[in-house]
């Protein structure tokens, strides 16, 4: 097998050349990047740690209701957010909102238009089926380099490195719900003369909708998932003291940061999860 491995082909050094280049001729484009990505964090930050903590609490138990109308859903997330301040891990809270909020805006404008133009265009969905495949499965260590040279140390690494794994699921559902309009309504729209922009907004999308939520929520919970990976390179939120309960082997420490993971995840799950979700 030595003729095999005698010329290796050169995958690792065309990344790094492409990596260098990249630096060397968009290092505008990347710093113009995260300096958006730096004020949109500044700015949830600064709205969710202004007010005092109770404050917050009701803000968060007022739109639990607005999106489900249900008592329980609301007496879940009070109960939370209390248990949360309980556990002195409001600001690690806040912080890790924060990026799970920035995620959330970055992927859905995203992967809702792509979404959408994958579920028109059919060969533009079969080259992005690969594309797709690989920034799910590819570690995401192995990209936490290039995120790293391109945007320096702090949350914006850590948004970026967020988005490349999350991005793919709202592109998916969103083509899934696209895709899957029964074409008797899309006939039944154009015999009353809907021009193609209509047949989006006004069939396809109130169709979709579902699963363009269940994006969302998919969204949420990666994002959360991600947290631990992002605290890697300086991001700030609950990911902090895991990784340093790792370090120091401090099991205490560690099972209070990741129940209070699950914690948001739960509440967060159970406020924008769909009607359709709740009977499973």
């Amino acid at each position: 097998m030595d003729w095999l491995t005698e010329t290796k082909i050169p995958v690792g050094k065309t990344a790094k050349k492409l990596v260098d280049w990249l630096t060397d001729n968009l290092g505008w484009f990347f710093d113009g990047l995260a300096a958006v990505m730096q004020t949109m964090i500044d700015g949830f930050l600064a709205v969710l740690n202004a007010p005092h903590p109770l404050i917050v609490i009701v803000i968060f138990c007022g739109l639990a209701y607005l999106l489900r109308r249900s008592i329980t859903v609301v007496v879940l997330t009070g109960a939370g957010l209390l248990f949360i301040v309980n556990q002195g891990y409001w600001e690690e809270t806040m912080e890790t909102m924060t990026l799970v909020l920035s995620a959330c805006i970055v992927c859905m404008a995203i992967g809702v238009p792509i979404g959408i133009a994958a579920a028109h265009r059919p060969r533009l969905f079969t080259v992005l089926r690969p594309i797709l495949d690989l920034m799910q499965t590819l570690p995401t260590f192995v990209y936490l380099i290039p995120a790293i040279v391109f945007f320096g140390i702090g949350m914006v690494p850590g948004l970026i490195a967020t988005a490349i794994f999350v991005v793919p699921a709202p592109i998916r559902l969103t083509h899934l719900g696209i895709s899957s309009t029964p074409q008797q309504l899309i006939e039944a729209g154009e015999a009353f003369g809907a021009s193609r922009r209509q047949l989006l907004w006004k069939i396809e999308l109130p169709y979709a909708m579902p699963q363009i939520m269940a994006g969302l929520t998919q969204t949420i919970m990666l994002s959360l998932s991600m947290v631990v990976i992002a605290a890697l390179v300086g991001a700030d939120g609950l990911g902090v003291p895991v990784v340093r309960a790792l370090n120091s082997v401090n099991t205490a420490l560690g099972f209070e940061a990741g129940l209070v993971i699950v914690v948001v995840a739960i509440i967060l799950d159970r406020m924008f999860r769909s009607e359709g979700e709740d009977s499973r």
